[in-house]
């Protein structure tokens, strides 16, 4: 059975889809944050990208080891890169 999307405003969208593109980003957090799963990503990031943007990121997400939890390397316990969240 297919999971829902949940209702994500446009800047929660927005955000998503910058997660998702952050290599050190893992999945685990975006479901966290947002309630949307790998493959909930996945049909975003293929939904609101480019063709080529989308090929692009599919093909770096699939052999990095840091966007799932349980391939990250053991000293890695952060969920996202310190230099992620933008200071005003």
């Amino acid at each position: 059975m297919k999971k829902r999307l949940p209702q994500l405003s446009e800047s929660d969208r927005s955000r998503v889809i910058e997660m998702a593109w952050e290599d050190r980003t893992p999945f685990d957090a975006i479901e966290a944050s947002y309630g949307v799963s790998e493959r909930q990503v996945i049909g975003l990031m293929r939904k609101h990208l480019k063709g080529g943007s989308f090929r692009l990121w599919r093909k770096r997400v699939t052999s990095r080891s840091t966007k799932h939890v349980a391939t990250r390397p053991a000293g890695v316990l952060r969920a996202y890169c310190p230099t992620q969240y933008k200071q005003r």
